[in-house]
């Protein structure tokens, strides 16, 4: 008798049966055993992007700063990871998500003049995407200095400005810390980004802040949508939102003839591509302290621009007091931090400590500068209060030489003429020196394991 699976006409068919067999075999075993296979996965995958990290390029930034930089006080002190979330973000972008992380850099003249923040917004962005200029704000219409990326002018020559510096404005001020007002019946505002300083900052979507009762400005521009605001945001603040049908580097707004109003009070406008990456938000007034930007309302403005970060960079003012107190310097950063606690609580918050500067003084009829010892007190309380808070720090004082460094940067011509500014070249080395801090500490952070 021939054994069976041993017949040649048995074995096709006996294949085809322990096939069919096993395959079931198989799918039963899946559907056991799945879950334990889903979960074992997910520890596989968890452990490879907890493996997966990023880094940026950084040692190449110092060699174009022209004046010694000890590479150890190029640094952000944040103890609490207090940023973890924000590099969280900033590795979304890196994976190619496709979205836009907001940056508020918030403070003085010093970042009125936006060659510091400006130097800041381009390298970011040249690392993580270019969302847009972002915030800016009509300077010269309210008879100051303005960004050289961009200018905003108006055929109106009698508007009426508040400052967030003065105790009580004749005009509101906006997310800015400015505002202007005109009572002409007919207005026109125009929108230029500069040829060559504002390269790359095209938009096709504008959002204009005004006040309630402001009368809308409408683009003439091609438009595919156009929505104006109805309803406030934050106290005498609404917003007008205009999508454009291709990018441009102008916008000419005229006032809607249809709704005239009596008080016609702009802010500034919000400029966007469309693209994912980063929008830094420069925000600026010249002789700016705490204490002026210490204010509810501004607050819930600023919460508009749903910041992941808040960098700080304010002191400078504060220094030229005739009693400065640390004590008193201090209590005014809490109160400030508290606010921004209070109604930006997602927001991570870096502080910047003043560069040294000079003062200046008269002897026998004649003016000399003298260091102002009082930065590197500001210097010393703005870090103190960040370790406090629990909260990211960059010291600028260390990083720009600490104790009588102003002296080689006034030598070097990175100081203006009143030994209290720095010139173009100054505030971009400060920027870079800034960015370099920053790259410094998200690279710190993945490579400490932290990266999720």
């Amino acid at each position: 008798m021939e054994h069976e699976g041993l017949s040649d006409n048995n074995q096709p068919k006996r294949g085809k049966s322990a096939f069919g067999s096993s395959v079931l075999c198989i799918i039963g075993c899946m559907f056991i055993f799945a879950p334990y296979w889903i979960r074992g996965a997910g520890h596989i995958l968890s452990s490879l992007r907890a493996s997966h990290t990023f880094h940026i390029a950084i040692d190449s930034y110092l060699s174009d700063i022209s004046l010694p930089v000890t590479e150890s006080l190029c640094t952000v002190t944040d103890d609490s990871q207090s940023l973890a979330a924000f590099f969280g973000k900033l590795d979304q972008l890196q994976e190619g998500d496709d979205s836009v992380i907001n940056i508020i850099h918030l403070g003085d003249s010093h970042i009125q003049a936006g060659y510091y923040s400006g130097r800041v917004m381009r390298l970011l962005q040249q690392e993580f995407g270019n969302a847009g200029r972002g915030w800016i704000a009509p300077f010269k219409l309210s008879k100051v200095n303005e960004p050289c990326d961009y200018f905003i002018s108006s055929s109106i020559k009698t508007w009426e400005t508040g400052r967030a510096i003065q105790n009580d404005r004749k005009v509101p001020v906006g997310i800015g810390g400015i505002g202007i007002r005109t009572t002409a019946s007919a207005v026109d505002m125009d929108v230029i980004i500069a040829p060559n300083n504002g390269a790359g900052y095209s938009f096709n979507k504008a959002i204009l802040y005004r006040g309630e009762k402001a009368t809308p400005l409408i683009p003439t521009t091609d438009m595919t949508e156009t929505c104006l605001g109805t309803e406030s945001l934050a106290p005498d603040l609404v917003a007008d939102t205009f999508l454009l049908a291709n990018l441009t580097d102008t916008l000419q707004l005229l006032s809607d003839h249809d709704k005239k109003m009596a008080s016609n009070v702009y802010y500034g406008l919000n400029l966007t591509n469309g693209n994912a990456g980063v929008l830094y938000h420069s925000i600026g007034v010249n002789g700016s302290m705490f204490v002026n930007y210490t204010d509810p309302d501004y607050m819930r403005q600023l919460a508009l621009l749903a910041p992941s970060l808040l960098i700080v960079s304010l002191g400078t003012n504060e220094t030229f007091g005739r009693n400065f107190s640390c004590a008193e310097f201090g209590g005014q950063i809490r109160a400030f931090l508290s606010l921004v606690k209070e109604y930006l609580p997602e927001t991570a918050i870096m502080l910047t400590t003043p560069a040294e500067c000079y003062k200046s003084t008269w002897v026998k009829r004649k003016r000399v500068y003298i260091r102002n010892a009082n930065t590197e007190l500001a210097a010393k309380t703005i870090a103190e209060v960040a370790q406090e808070e629990g909260i990211a720090c960059w010291d600028l004082f260390a990083a720009t030489g600490g104790k009588d460094s102003h002296k080689n940067w006034f030598k070097n011509h990175l100081m203006g003429k009143d030994r209290i500014h720095f010139t173009r070249e100054g505030y971009e080395m400060q920027g870079t020196l800034l960015f370099y801090a920053l790259m410094r500490q998200y690279n710190a952070h993945h490579q400490s394991g932290k990266a999720l």
